[in-house]
């Protein structure tokens, strides 16, 4: 697999929008130059705010793929994708097979590998639910998100994040419907067919990192641990996670030839 050949897909999480990416896109971008690197909104995030969001993790892989689709870009495709969208990364790879070359899953989780506590630490149950069905001013809400998400304290992203959120914001039915869908989630026990690629933060203070151990002892696909890094692993160390799958991608071409 040539890297020209390679399209890449960026998924995001709750409420977040392909803006999140921020100089992760250029590193990433810069690590696999030969690439095709897209980033998706999914409906009721950023560019598509006034879409309704879906009440289901399926619903959400039908309207990647019609996006794609009205752009006219084919698979196969390498997916990058965190969180929720690691979660419709999954479903995508059970549902179409034939369309997923490859998924890289960051600091995401899914019933049925893990309780309920370590997918959502209770810790964060009460601000989430207070910015979501209270509302907030939108400094506050962003505010909220990067302290919950990053163990850097990157504060000069708020001034972008504020401005994504006043140009696109994102109502507060649909972050319900999104934070539902993921709830409702439910994976195969069976691992996917193609080739996956886990990341995970040990500091992760949203997501517990036990998440994603779980996954790779069910699946047996790698897993890389960043030992310091929050939620948010591409905003706290962008160029770990690019040399991370750059790594694996060139293993994975050396098995390929051996065997």
């Amino acid at each position: 697999m040539k890297s020209e050949k390679k399209t890449w897909i960026f998924l995001r999480g709750l409420t977040r929008q392909k803006g999140h990416w921020g100089d992760f896109f250029d590193h990433f971008q810069h690590t696999f130059p030969s690439g095709k690197v897209i980033a998706l909104d999914m409906a009721g995030n950023g560019n598509l705010n006034q879409q309704i969001s879906p009440w289901t993790v399926q619903d959400m892989v039908a309207h990647c793929r019609t996006q794609l689709d009205l752009r006219k870009i084919a698979p196969p495709y390498h997916v990058l994708a965190m969180s929720l969208g690691a979660m419709v990364a999954v479903q995508w790879a059970h549902a179409y097979p034939q369309e997923i070359a490859a998924n890289v899953l960051i600091n995401t989780s899914m019933r049925p590998f893990s309780p309920f506590y370590q997918r959502l630490r209770p810790a964060n149950y009460a601000a989430l639910l207070k910015l979501i069905v209270l509302g907030a001013k939108p400094i506050t809400w962003e505010r909220t998100i990067l302290q919950i998400t990053s163990n850097r304290a990157r504060v000069e992203v708020l001034p972008h994040w504020l401005a994504l959120r006043e140009k696109n914001p994102v109502s507060s039915a649909n972050a319900l419907r999104q934070l539902v869908a993921a709830a409702r989630f439910h994976a195969l026990t069976t691992p996917p067919l193609n080739p996956t690629l886990l990341l995970a933060s040990k500091r992760d203070r949203l997501v517990s990192v036990e998440c994603s151990k779980a996954l790779a002892s069910q699946w047996q696909c790698p897993l890389r641990l960043h030992p310091g890094a929050g939620h948010d692993l591409p905003l706290d160390d962008g160029p770990w996670v690019a040399t991370q799958v750059r790594d694996w991608m060139r293993a994975s071409n050396d098995l390929n030839k051996i065997n």
